[in-house]
């Protein structure tokens, strides 16, 4: 078991500017799973994509963004490969101007003790290969999704900077939780989207591995939409399957039998419970938890364990918040917390 039950969490992103502010507001809601913030209003380099590219062969990030520079492709994927096998740690790193929210957390924890004291995981996140690659074309105008080899080295490279943030953390001696970032598979089986399940699970599975250590690194994936949700139980390493609870639980329930045994081997779900895009902003943490109770109501009757679906749920907000303005963004974070306290009254029972 994770040690899970009940807890709040993050996905990401947040609208602030300073890392200090958001820091603050995320420390108070989520202090026993606190992650580092993601800032994209910051600069183009804190984009999702952009901010996990440095290093990776034929990538550029301007003040407009992230683009494909073919430059000499075959010595660049050479350089890369040398630095893979050669495991230089710095060469992965995640710099401060491209995770302003990332250092100033680590400056944070190492300041605060009461604070260390109280975390139970610290939460990271990379983007997954299939959301990196699908949004860059490359010299051609193809999404370098479909170009097998920069495929592979970008997910050789997302593995790394996985790895990073946990040697960038290990100081604090407390386990870790590294969320893929997956909204793209959200358009999984569209016409438009021709990627095959086979090659999903084969590179989630090859990501999970390089990074994922039972009962010390913890790996979950995020998708904010609705997917073929049997990729991810069927991928041994992901332990945190995290969904949109409002949008998309009732898609859920189609996947009784590969729930069943995913939460069976000790795996969690993560219930995305506040929404984020839509909200009247009228929302109550005793609606969320209604929502909640309803949703284990729907698992159980189609035949999912009750106390493992109660012993094995955390909850978070639907997606990062980012996109929203800072008063929505706390409001968000509020509802969660206080969603959170009602449901370890309901544990203690």
């Amino acid at each position: 078991m994770l040690g899970l039950q009940g807890l709040a969490m993050g996905i990401g992103s947040l609208p602030h500017l300073r890392p200090e502010e958001a820091l603050e507001l995320m420390l108070r809601h989520c202090p026993q799973v606190p992650f580092w913030p993601q800032l994209p209003r910051r600069s183009a380099a804190e984009g999702m994509v952009a901010q996990f590219s440095e290093g990776l062969p034929c990538l550029k990030v301007t003040d407009n963004g992230l683009f494909f520079d073919p430059g000499d492709k075959d010595a660049e994927l050479e350089r890369f490969y040398e630095k893979l096998l050669t495991k230089d740690p710095e060469y992965f790193k995640i710099t401060e101007s491209a995770a302003a929210g990332l250092y100033a957390f680590k400056r944070r924890l190492a300041q605060d003790d009461k604070l260390r004291s109280s975390i139970r995981y610290i939460k990271c996140h990379i983007t997954g290969p299939f959301t990196f690659a699908g949004g860059i074309k490359d010299d051609t105008g193809k999404a370098l999704l479909h170009d097998p080899v920069f495929m592979q080295a970008v997910t050789e490279g997302l593995a790394q900077k996985a790895l990073w943030q946990i040697r960038f953390f290990e100081e604090f001696g407390k386990k870790v939780i590294v969320f893929i970032d997956e909204p793209f598979l959200a358009c999984f089986g569209s016409a438009y989207t021709p990627i095959n399940r086979e090659d999903v699970v084969a590179r989630l599975k090859d990501l999970t591995q390089a990074f994922a250590k039972k009962g010390k690194v913890v790996a979950g994936v995020h998708c904010c939409g609705n997917t073929d949700w049997s990729i991810f139980t069927d991928i041994p390493d992901i332990d945190i399957i995290n969904f949109d609870a409002s949008g998309f639980l009732n898609k859920l329930t189609l996947y009784i039998k590969e729930l069943s045994l995913y939460l069976e081997r000790g795996s969690a779900l993560c219930w995305g419970i506040v929404p984020t895009y839509g909200a009247s902003g009228k929302e109550t943490a005793e609606e969320l938890l209604t929502r909640i109770k309803q949703g284990i109501a729907a698992f159980s009757q189609k035949g999912l364990d009750e106390r493992l679906l109660r012993q094995q749920l955390c909850i978070s907000p639907a997606c990062g918040l980012g996109t929203l303005s800072i008063a929505q963004a706390n409001q968000a974070l509020g509802l969660l917390s206080e969603t959170a306290g009602l449901l370890a009254q309901i544990f203690e029972k």
